[in-house]
Formats: structure tokens, sequence, C-alpha cells
């Protein structure tokens, strides 16, 4: 069941409208049943593998916390923080362990076995050795990484003594499983998703301020995927389709635009889960914040997918040493982590190269930092300027769009195409000769996309300069403004959305992962 289909504009209503006239001791079990509702509509067999994770990381929390508390064990801040016996330390070492190579065994086998296998058979075809016959077919459950990343955290949370098991089986599912950030995140904290979750039935459900921003949001969300995003991917798909057949204009064109579609794609589909949530009166934490008008790749990746960022940030990177040890370890904890990274996104090795572009830049950009110091002051280049951030924003946005060449290239062999026709093929009249209007997208729905993507512009300045999301700065203007906007958000999705079979029906970007 995806969010732009006539499926989910009947299913969300029906679930808030009895959500919101249920018993309040009734509501966490209504949200989990819908959520299950939800995963199942795409296969109810993988279902199973999300109960099974759950239970698993459920059985440790409860395990781990049985003995934090024996052996008073409390997290980092609190008042008590006694040192475990070395028994209850290995104990709780084992369960961690367990847990990870249990649910990360599942991840491994669903996504990577197919990769792992194809490998292994080109290896062996060097040494003319027969390949290994593929035993069965496997089909990548929907959000298995997103809610595997998320039932994980929870685990390490409560090894780390930062947070106190969930004894109900019912809520802690519903933390793992709530339906609007399933598939495709943000991935929650149980410190943050599953706090709401145990207080739902506080919570004070119809607030019409509440309410009118989570459906701005989910408005703008609409807005990001149908409008921009499913039209860009015309043109994008046509060009890396036939890649062979363009030069360096329609390619150079085409990865911009895929820059945009991945942006409105993802974050639509964040900002409509976030959207979702707030109606029914939770808060999910930001996704992305202006991603592409970051001044260097390390701001980059504190704006982009800040859920994944952070959670690789705190479970992985922080654990290896993080920037407290030798430079070289350094190094080598930035280029594990956005190699992970890499591979998290998918089994292919175009994404192994695009983590490893990105870990590379920063590597590069912390290593030649005192020179470029050095640099700037002997240039005398000020660098409390407009121009000096305009500069580096721009240069951080070639950098990032020359790594999404390899993230959306269907093989290594594909992107080197691609990068090598960029760069030599030369073709600037495209430009002016009518040849863009060929690729998909005529004059009428380049001028529709054109217009979006002005309007995506003005949203994120408005995000950058006041920190404001769109709900916020709408909601802060006067009444005749905010219907007028909000309006024309719904005629806009109505009117120019992409629609039709094939449209209606493209997943996002993200559900592959």
């Amino acid at each position: 069941m995806l969010f732009n289909s006539f499926e989910f504009l009947v299913f969300f209503p029906l679930v808030v409208g009895v959500y919101f006239v249920i018993p309040r001791r009734a509501r966490y079990v209504w949200l989990l049943v819908a959520s299950y509702a939800f995963y199942m509509s795409w296969n109810a067999k993988y279902a199973l593998l999300l109960a099974f994770s759950t239970g698993v990381t459920w059985v440790s929390g409860l395990s781990l916390d049985s003995v934090n508390r024996t052996g008073r064990f409390f997290s980092r801040s609190g008042a008590e923080a006694d040192e475990l016996p070395e028994s209850a330390s290995a104990k709780r070492k084992v369960v961690v362990a367990a847990s990870l190579v249990v649910n990360l065994g599942i991840l491994a086998f669903f996504k990577y076995f197919d990769f792992v296998l194809h490998n292994v058979n080109v290896t062996l075809a060097v040494f003319s050795v027969g390949p290994f016959e593929k035993p069965f077919d496997l089909l990548l459950p929907v959000g298995i990484s997103f809610y595997t990343f998320q039932a994980l955290s929870y685990t390490i949370d409560v090894y780390r003594g930062d947070v106190h098991a969930e004894r109900n089986p019912f809520k802690y599912a519903l933390f793992v499983s709530f339906f609007p950030q399933l598939v495709a995140g943000p991935i929650e904290r149980s410190k943050n998703l599953l706090v709401q979750v145990e207080n739902v039935a506080r919570f004070k459900l119809w607030n019409l301020d509440r309410v009118t921003r989570g459906a701005i949001l989910m408005m703008w969300g609409y807005f990001l995927k149908m409008v921009i995003a499913d039209r860009a991917a015309i043109l994008v798909n046509q060009v890396y389709n036939e890649h062979w057949l363009y030069g360096s204009g329609e390619l150079t064109v085409a990865t911009l635009l895929f820059g945009v579609q991945i942006l409105c794609d993802f974050a639509g589909y964040s900002t409509i889960a976030i959207g979702a949530a707030k109606v029914m009166g939770f808060e999910l934490m930001e996704n992305f914040n202006t991603p592409y008008l970051a001044t260097s790749i390390q701001d980059f990746w504190r704006r982009w997918h800040i859920s994944l960022s952070t959670w690789f940030r705190d479970y992985l990177y922080f654990p290896l040493g993080g920037s407290r040890v030798s430079t070289p370890r350094r190094y080598f904890n930035i280029m594990v982590v956005f190699l992970v990274s890499g591979l998290w996104h998918g089994a292919a090795w175009t994404f192994v190269i695009w983590g490893f572009l990105h870990g590379i830049y920063q590597v590069i950009g912390i290593a030649t930092r005192p020179a470029k110091e050095r640099l700037w002051d002997a240039l005398k280049v000020r660098r409390d300027t407009f121009s000096w951030k305009l500069g580096r924003i721009v240069v951080t946005y070639a950098l990032a769009n020359f790594a999404w060449i390899f993230f959306r290239a269907s093989s290594l062999t594909q992107a080197f195409d691609v990068v090598a026709s960029i760069f030599t093929e030369w073709n600037p009249w495209v430009f002016f000769d009518g040849t863009l209007l060929k690729l998909g997208l005529g004059g009428p729905e380049l001028s529709i996309l054109a217009c979006a993507i002005v309007a995506l512009v003005l949203v994120d300045f408005v995000r950058y300069c006041k920190g404001l999301n769109v709900a916020d700065f709408l909601m802060g203007q006067n009444l005749w403004f905010r219907w007028l906007v909000m309006l024309g958000l719904v005629a806009s999705v109505f009117v120019f959305g992409v629609y039709g079979p094939d449209a209606v029906m493209a997943d996002f970007i993200y559900f592959q992962f």
C-alpha cells in the first residue's frame, strides 16, 4: 500500500477516525493492528519476519534489563552506575551479540545472498570453475533495512543502559511497526517514539493546530513526490535507460534532475510520514534539512537522511572510536561507515562506490583543511561573506551530484560510461536546439517541473534562513495566505501530479532498501 495510492487515501482516514473515537487504552492496539495490515498489504508472509525481529529484540531487551537492574546498572547520565560483576557483563554481551547476529543475519540473507553468490561465481569463473546454481528466488521484504535498524537501536540502547526495556510486547511491537515510518523511515529511536507509544493513552487527540500542521506536511510531501519526483523520473529514466544515445548535455541534465528526484522522492515520503504521525499526535524526527544548501559533504550528511546518518554515527562511528583516535584511524572509521552505508542502500557495487566517494570526500576534506586554511589566508580570501558560502554550496552540490551517478546507474559499466560521456562527448548546443524537449517531457511538462522546483527552492530557503518547515511557516501567516497556499498545494497535486497506471503504482525509491 503506497502513500500515493487510492488504497491509502481510504486506509488513513479510516485508521485515524477509529483511533480518535475508541477508548484511550485501546489506541495502541488499534494502531498495531493497522500497522500490520499496512505492511501485509505488500506480502502477508513477510509480516512473519517483522514479528520475528520484533520478538527477538523484545526478549533481548528484557534479558538485558534484568541484568542491568540486578547489577544496579543505569544510564551513563543516571544517579547510579555501579560496575557490573564480570559474569553479568559477559551475559549482557552474549545477549546483545545474539540479537545483532540474528537480526543482521536475516537482513544479510534476504538482501545480500544473491549479491554474494554472484560475486563468488564471478571469482570462480576466473579459475574456470563452474558457477553455483541459485538455490531459490528471494524477494526483498519491503522496509527490512529500516525496521531492522530501528529494532537493533533499541537493543543497543537497553544494553548501554540508556533506556529500560519495554515490558508490554504489543507497545514494543507498535514501536517497531508504526505504519507511517515503517517501510522507509525515519528510523526512530526508542527514546523518542517508544516513549510516545507508552504514553499514547494520555494524548489529547483533537488539536486543530496540530492536525492542520500534519495535513500541510502531508500535502507538501505529496507535492514533492507526485509533482516533482515522478515528473523528473520520466526524463531521468529515458536518458539513463539509453545512456549510449546521449552526450554531456543530456546526461548532465538527467543527473542533476536525478538529484532533485531522489531528494523529492525520499523527502516526500518522510514528510508524508511525519505529517501522518503528527495528525495522530506523534512527533517523528526530521529526516531532511535543506541538504543541497550544505557547505561541505560533512554538512550534507547532517542534513540528508538524518535518521540514518545519526544511526551510523551513534552505533558504528562512535563505537569504532569516532574522531577521538589517531588521524589514520579516524580516516579508517569514516571509510568503514560510508562503505557500510553504501551497502545498506543496496546489494550492488554501484552503491559501494557511492559510499566510497562520500567517505573519500570527507577524508580529503579533513586532510587538506590546514593547507586550504593557509592558502585562503595567503590569498586574503574573506570567509565571512555570502560569496564564500555560495562557493562552498556549489562545490558540495557538484560533488554530491557526481556521486549520484553511481547511485542511479544500474551497473558499474553504465556508471563509468556516463561519467566518460559527460567529460568527453561535449554537445552544449542541446541546450538551445530543442533537444531537451524530446527527452520524455515536452515544453509544458518541463515548465511545470521548473515552477515546482522554484517552489521547492523557496521553501528550502525559508527553512535554511528561518529554521521553519513549511507547516510551521504557514501556521505563522495570516489566515488568507495560509489557506491560499494550502488550497494551491491540493490543486497542484490533483492537477499537476503525475498519474496513470505506471506512475500511481511506482514505488518510492527507498522502498528497495
